[in-house]
């Protein structure tokens, strides 16, 4: 039996049509990518993440010689505010990335497969969704309302 999925999301054409908070994610997102680690791909990722208490962290990629021993910018931020806020729940995470040198041809760019399982582990373990927006540097921007969107077949605890 053949069955389909469909996700719905949003599509902001412009940071005018995003909210305060959302432009608030947006900027600090842009500010992390600028202090990206990415001599060998110059692939420049940062992202903000909003906790339920109001506070925003940030993180960016970080790239190593020795691959795959880098980490994404994703994960560097929810990793580093699930060993300092453990009981934290996170909100909204905004992701802007790209080559270094950012054309306005880039599309949006989604969290990598590895930073899909990783959110999908603090949505499971909160218990809540988080929602997730994904952009460019032309002002693009894709929101989704869980990770589940866009890894609607994940792997959590409920399987071990």
């Amino acid at each position: 039996m053949k069955k389909d999925i469909k996700i719905s999301y949003e599509h902001f054409k412009g940071r005018n049509e995003l909210s305060e908070i959302e432009n608030r994610l947006f900027e600090q997102a842009i500010q992390a990518r600028e202090n990206a680690y990415a001599p060998y791909s110059n692939f420049f990722v940062g992202c903000a993440v909003l906790l339920e208490n109001g506070e925003v962290f940030s993180g960016n990629n970080q790239e190593n010689a020795a691959f795959p021993s880098g980490l994404c910018a994703e994960r560097t931020a929810l990793f580093w505010i699930g060993a300092n806020f453990p009981d934290q729940i996170v909100k909204k995470i905004f992701i802007v990335g790209g080559p270094k040198e950012f054309s306005e041809k880039n599309p949006p760019i989604p969290p990598c497969g590895a930073c899909r399982q990783s959110i999908i582990e603090y949505e499971t373990k909160q218990n809540k969704n988080i929602e997730l927006y994904f952009s460019n540097l032309n002002d693009e921007v894709i929101k989704v309302g869980s990770i589940k969107d866009l890894l609607p077949f994940y792997f959590d605890g409920t399987f071990l």
